[in-house]
């Protein structure tokens, strides 16, 4: 099943129904206006999703449109509670070493994991709107996971029954104010800007095989400017599985459904099939050459992310946005 939320009805947007391929759209007022409120009673919505996606998927539904990726918000557009975490730990160890650091042996045992901005989370065809160039504009393509009510303590072998829907984000950094930030030993604020999500969130069964029910196993594409940036497997070298990066986030409190975790930059060791962000191909650089080549994110730049299934048919739609410039009041 695959579910978005319309740019209407308020700030939540207005939940519909996708189709497998992304064709038709549904909405389904009679049973949540939307997904935060599907979310909030899953256990009774979920089964009367279902119903209408195969409706929609035997071209049965009333009230079936066209549907449009640019006139979706992220399917949460506001979030209670959205957490990213980094469990490719391959990738904070590349980082580390480009700037001579050791990596904790802490790293490989103990996921690491901060509290992002959920009030305004934006769709896949909305710009990216930025004050200064200077600030080191980069996209980060991940993988992210949504849960239903989670408890306090939750094992890791349960955490995995919390999943119930899956979706990419894009969760924008800007890596020249990010050292700054870090200094004051208090996490990211003010380096993490609006984070921008595919399309359409889907569920479980959606993903096949490919989905092993904690990590997805499938190539994670990212393209800036036309140009091939990387495409490494989301399913491979995750240090932390999507269960016990939950079971970490439920350590001493409970999470309420709606919760949104990310598993930060997709990376495979070596990278032989490319990266998922700048930071990383300009470390690389520096590992190699001594210093950077390779430009951060200017305006005008565009950035798409996507992932296929072994048909080559997009799971979640695209993410494709461009960087625009953000002029302040004054």
């Amino acid at each position: 099943m695959k579910l978005a939320s319309l740019k209407e009805g308020g700030r939540d947007g207005t939940l519909i129904v996708v189709d497998r391929a992304m064709d038709q759209a549904v909405r389904v007022p009679d049973i949540a206006p939307t997904l935060q409120a599907a979310l909030d009673e899953w256990a009774q919505t979920q089964p009367r999703l279902a119903e209408v996606y195969g409706r929609l998927q035997a071209g049965a539904a009333d009230g079936a449109f066209d549907f449009d990726p640019a006139a979706v918000a992220a399917p949460l557009p506001r979030a209670y509670h959205w957490a990213d975490g980094s469990a490719y730990v391959t990738h904070v160890e590349l980082v580390r070493k480009a700037r001579g650091a050791e990596l904790p042996e802490s790293f490989w045992s103990d996921p690491l994991i901060y509290m992002g901005a959920s009030d305004a989370l934006i769709g896949s065809r909305d710009d990216v709107l930025i004050e200064n160039e200077e600030w080191g504009i980069d996209f980060e393509a991940e993988v992210a996971v949504i849960t239903d009510d989670v408890p306090a303590g939750v094992s890791v072998e349960s955490a995995r029954n919390h999943i119930k829907l899956i979706a990419l984000v894009n969760d924008v950094s800007l890596r020249n104010l990010i050292p700054g930030e870090l200094a004051k030993q208090f996490g990211f604020y003010q380096s993490k800007p609006q984070t921008s999500f595919a399309p359409v969130a889907v569920t479980p069964d959606e993903l096949g095989d490919a989905w092993d029910g904690v990590r997805l196993h499938l190539p994670l594409h990212s393209v800036l400017n036309g140009n091939k940036v990387g495409s490494p497997n989301a399913g491979i070298d995750m240090t932390f599985d999507f269960a016990q990066l939950i079971a970490h986030a439920a350590k001493a409190r409970p999470l309420i459904a709606g919760t949104i975790i990310g598993s930060g930059t997709v990376a495979n060791v070596g990278s032989k099939d490319g990266s998922s962000c700048l930071a990383e191909v300009r470390c690389l650089e520096t590992i190699a050459n001594g210093s950077p080549s390779t430009p951060f994110m200017r305006f005008g730049d565009r950035i798409e992310i996507e992932m296929l299934d072994h048909d080559g048919r997009s799971i979640f739609g695209r993410i494709d946005q461009r960087i625009k410039r953000y002029d302040p009041p004054r």
